[in-house]
């Protein structure tokens, strides 16, 4: 894994004190990260400068996987090589893993103490509202275009009626724009200028990106063989590494997006966890620090919980929950070692740009397919009958973050103290 050519001379030493701190402020999901990493990193030290910042961080936002970590990867890499992305890496989502170790074991061994039933249960009608609001903030932006409307719409007609696995989906949308964009470039949007810059790219050699991704198979194949060996294949932290290493690949559009897929196997498919663990799962990564895909740490710590075979559930769980978020997070790695020398002939490729153009506009039917899986589970908990206090949470917290423009923190936190005291009066008063 070769370093850059270039770099701005900055000592090893002071980017690595930099790097662990970040990892204990990085709250404010994806947006809020990257603007930390920019107003510390472009504007207060100067590292990197506005130009390579905005590309690194449009390199990001294409591949699969939580785009904050794979930039503070990238930078992490241009300043100092390999070492320096995988501290980077590294550092932005080791505080939040023992973190959400505690808060997982805390809503599944703890569930029935007042207080904290009292907290899950007044945050799940806010994960309602905040997977709502996604889904018109990233409809606004994805689809510009009438063309782009069709791959929303099939989107979320194929996963929640047809039940099409979301990578299925995922392929299609990508093949289509590819196919689109090929025909008619401005039909979604991706027509522009090639600068001379990207038609003059210098590829590295190909052996490099082979050597680099024998070294990450390597990485991947040997814990899980060894977990293989100890546990057997039919072990549910085999079938967490499996599992968790393909959706680690088709994560395109976030969190939210690859929650639906999450969902639908490990709910309906694996039963790891029910329908209401998987809200509060991510209304747990909602409120802490580190990427919002940490919430498949809570998944496979919980399914590891379920099904502990001769473990103790904690020991299990414990497993569970680091198998999945190792998995998870290598190929990030992988992409950003192997891709961040590629990154020109990327923007030049009007093609690719057409099939990412698709996928993003899928990813809204893919979006608006979680949003409906919750809200049903949430606001119509038994039989079809309606929680009517959760209803008119998951309203209120819609509206203080579409027209009030509250943090979504700050619902959380108000959901959760809402919830306390839903729980401890209606206790009383029973």
């Amino acid at each position: 894994m070769t370093s850059p050519s270039v770099g701005p001379g900055v000592a090893f030493g002071d980017a690595l004190r930099f790097w662990l701190r970040l990892g204990f402020i990085n709250f404010g999901g994806p947006a809020g990260q990257i603007a930390i990493m920019h107003r510390e990193l472009v504007e207060r030290r100067g590292w990197v400068s506005e130009e390579r910042f905005l590309r690194a961080l449009n390199f990001c936002m294409v591949l699969p996987g939580p785009e904050a970590q794979q930039l503070a990867t990238y930078i992490g890499w241009w300043l100092h090589g390999w070492r320096g992305g995988v501290v980077a890496g590294s550092f932005f989502v080791l505080p939040s893993v023992a973190l959400l170790l505690f808060l997982s074991w805390l809503a599944v061994a703890q569930a029935e103490v007042p207080v904290v039933a009292g907290l899950l249960y007044g945050v799940q009608p806010v994960v309602v509202a905040i997977v709502a609001e996604a889904v018109l903030r990233i409809g606004r932006r994805a689809l510009q275009r009438r063309a782009l409307l069709p791959f929303a719409a099939l989107a979320f007609v194929a996963l929640y009626f047809g039940r099409v696995p979301f990578p299925i989906v995922v392929g299609v949308a990508a093949a289509a724009g590819f196919l689109l964009s090929r025909v008619r470039q401005d039909l979604l949007g991706v027509a522009g200028q090639v600068t001379p810059a990207q038609t003059a790219v210098r590829y590295p050699s190909p052996w490099r990106a082979l050597r680099i991704a024998c070294i990450f198979l390597a990485l991947w194949a040997v814990p899980v063989s060894v977990l293989w060996a100890w546990r057997g294949g039919d072990s549910v932290l085999m079938q967490e590494a499996l599992f968790f290493t393909q959706a680690a690949f088709v994560t395109f559009g976030g969190a939210y997006a690859v929650l639906a897929y999450v969902a639908q196997v490990a709910v309906e498919q694996y039963g790891w966890l029910d329908p209401q663990q998987m809200v509060r799962g991510l209304a747990l990564a909602e409120t802490t620090l580190g990427p919002l895909i940490m919430v498949l740490q809570y998944v496979g710590f919980l399914g590891a919980w379920r099904f502990p075979g001769d473990l103790s559930p904690l020991t299990s769980a414990i497993l569970g929950g680091l198998t999945t978020t190792y998995v998870t997070f290598l190929p990030s790695f992988l992409f950003i070692f192997v891709g961040a020398p590629y990154i020109e002939a990327l923007a030049a490729n009007r093609a690719l740009q057409g099939a990412l153009a698709a996928v993003t506009a899928a990813v809204v039917g893919v979006i608006l397919n979680l949003a409906v899986f919750l809200a049903l589970e949430v606001l119509l908990p038994s039989a079809g009958t309606p929680d009517l206090y959760a209803t008119v949470v998951a309203l209120g917290a819609f509206l203080l973050l579409w027209w009030r423009r509250w943090s979504v923190a700050g619902v959380v936190g108000l959901g959760a103290g809402l919830g306390v005291v839903w729980e401890v009066v209606g206790r009383a008063v029973a």
